[in-house]
């Protein structure tokens, strides 16, 4: 690709890409793996209820982000775990079959090509809590409505453990007949959000690769029970599994100033640890950022990042870093595509 210049792409901004950046994000497959169209919870069950209400300019946001997948997976962790997962699924399906102009349910390995081939965006249903599993049937029953992604536990639960528990007996007999019957039907088996022992034990039950959808690297933030450990990132590795990069603070780093550069830290960190062949991408963040929603005493998102252009940003750091057009590619959505096309094999 040769550089003809710089590019500025969003209109309100002073931000300008080299044209390099530019074509590997117009030329990839991005996925991101903890992709939220809204992280305002009303306006996406709105758009569900009537999903006349998505807008144009909602649209036209979306696309001009580069992304063209997202995982816009939520965990339920109260009430009736089953009721609120069905509902979400549903909810789903009703706004892709309404907005199917537009949008594409991704449910086998073919519809990635499908998305870039009709100019739609694509939408992997998955959800960050396996409580809705009742029995194992029910994984079969969740598949059957387009669900193909399920983080194991996001606290505890009857599967496992969560990152966040003071104590993590790890993956219970149960959580090893939902692994089984996953891998079973095609469905990837996700543990972002699990304990220690509980995410490895559960690499250990699956003979599918096993994802980190959205976590970050705990020699880099080693406050964080969230972030993974180097054992547990070079054994997902060796199961042939991806790791998704965030960037939420937290995750990211505790220091004064938590910007972008940190966050290709973490990607550096997990690509000489695994190999590039296993990073990739799961933001856990929409277009806006999650500060201005919830509470000031906590910040969330980076210092300098406007999000709707995050991926043209990450993809800038990686091109200066001196990743290759190829493994950029594979970081953007290659490895994940890889990935999911092996576990969704049945």
């Amino acid at each position: 690709m040769v550089n003809r210049g710089r590019y500025s792409l969003f209109g309100q901004s002073a931000a300008d890409y080299s044209a390099r950046t530019v074509d590997l994000v117009r030329s990839s497959t991005v996925i991101d793996m903890l992709g939220l169209l809204t992280l305002d919870y009303r306006k996406l069950m709105g758009w569900e209820a009537a999903p006349g209400l998505f807008g144009r300019a909602e649209y036209r946001r979306l696309r001009a982000s580069g992304i063209n997948v997202f995982h816009p997976a939520v965990g339920y962790t109260k009430g009736d775990i089953y009721r609120e997962s069905l509902r979400d699924v549903e909810g789903w399906n009703v706004f892709l079959a309404a907005r199917g102009g537009e949008f594409l349910r991704i449910e086998q390995a073919g519809d990635f090509q499908r998305v870039r081939a009709e100019g739609r965006i694509g939408i992997l249903i998955g959800l960050q809590n396996s409580a809705h599993f009742r029995t194992v049937e029910d994984v079969d029953y969740f598949y059957r409505l387009g669900q193909r992604v399920s983080q194991l536990t996001y606290t505890g639960n009857r599967l496992g453990g969560g990152s966040s528990d003071a104590r993590d007996e790890g993956l219970s007999g149960y959580g090893v007949e939902i692994v089984e019957r996953m891998n079973a039907v095609g469905m990837a088996v996700d543990i972002s959000h699990c304990g220690d022992r509980t995410t490895l034990d559960a690499m250990e039950a699956s003979r599918k690769p096993v994802l980190i959808t959205h976590s970050n690297c705990r020699a880099l933030s080693p406050g964080s029970a969230r972030c993974k450990t180097d054992e547990a990132i070079r054994r997902m590795a060796a199961k042939g599994g991806v790791m998704g990069i965030t960037m939420v603070r937290g995750f990211v780093g505790a220091a004064r100033q938590v910007t972008m550069e940190d966050v290709l830290r973490h990607m550096d960190h997990l690509v000489k640890a695994a190999g590039v062949e296993h990073a990739g991408i799961g933001s856990d963040v929409d277009l806006n950022g999650r500060d201005g929603r919830v509470s000031r005493a906590k910040r969330y998102d980076l210092d300098g990042v406007d999000y709707a252009k995050k991926i043209y940003d990450l993809t800038e750091g990686l091109v200066r870093r001196g990743y290759s057009n190829r493994n950029i590619e594979l970081i953007l959505g290659g490895n994940f595509e890889r990935v999911l096309r092996e576990v969704w094999a049945v």
